[in-house]
């Protein structure tokens, strides 16, 4: 469990117990002891096994596959997977490739609904460029969403992570987008439910060197 679990439901039991022994009965201490259960179990972080296997890149996220396009950036043509995480998805956030953490780049925005596209430039958000020992590219963007109000992102430019490392979080409802090279080979469809770390989303085959993504805009191809 993410310790903010902890920080969220111990602070409510105690607050139950403060209003039973005021008024002497569960029936206003109900609530919070369910606001309690609720946290401890949306702070939840199971053990995945990452798949093993040359150019394999995982879900950085729990959460429904709604969005795959091509796009056009300032490093080129790259392939765009957009995962929407409910509430009632698990919110830790994992790496989907190994490789050297090349840049992370915060930006303060709104809170728009995570199903709108709009939210991919407008909204506060956090992008990771991961860099595979084979040379490519893959980067990721923690989005927040309408009831998000906090990306958690721990490492930092110049770490080395592994394949499905937990690398943060994005508390309550968000979205994460994922940059793939334009060769990559899909082990995914629209609509599919994935797994952080678990779900294979896509294949690179090649040693291809692909060149930095230097900026957040994207052009939709038509």
């Amino acid at each position: 469990m993410v310790r903010d679990g902890y920080y969220y439901g111990v602070a409510l039991i105690a607050v139950a117990i403060i209003v039973y022994a005021l008024t002497g009965g569960w029936g206003w201490a109900i609530l919070p002891l369910l606001l309690a259960a609720f946290f401890l179990w949306f702070f939840r972080d199971p053990e995945r096994a990452v798949p093993d296997g040359e150019g394999l890149v995982v879900s950085p996220a729990d959460g429904k596959l709604t969005s795959i396009e091509k796009v056009i950036t300032p490093a080129g043509e790259r392939i765009r997977l957009s995962i929407f995480l409910s509430v009632f998805d698990v919110h830790v956030n994992r790496s989907p490739v190994a490789g050297v953490l090349r840049e992370v780049r915060y930006q303060k925005g709104l809170f728009l609904n995570a199903l709108d596209p709009a939210c991919a430039d407008k909204n506060e958000q956090n992008l990771a460029i991961v860099e595979s020992p084979d040379g490519y590219e893959v980067a990721f963007k923690q989005i927040a969403g309408l009831l998000a109000r906090r990306i958690v992102f721990r490492p930092k430019a110049g770490d080395y992570l592994e394949r499905g490392q937990r690398i943060g979080m994005i508390k309550f409802g968000s979205r994460v987008d994922v940059l793939l090279p334009d060769h990559a080979m899909l082990r995914v469809k629209l609509g599919d439910r994935v797994q952080g770390a678990a779900t294979v989303l896509a294949q690179i085959p090649g040693l291809i060197a692909e060149p930095m993504l230097a900026e957040l805009e994207v052009e939709t191809l038509a």
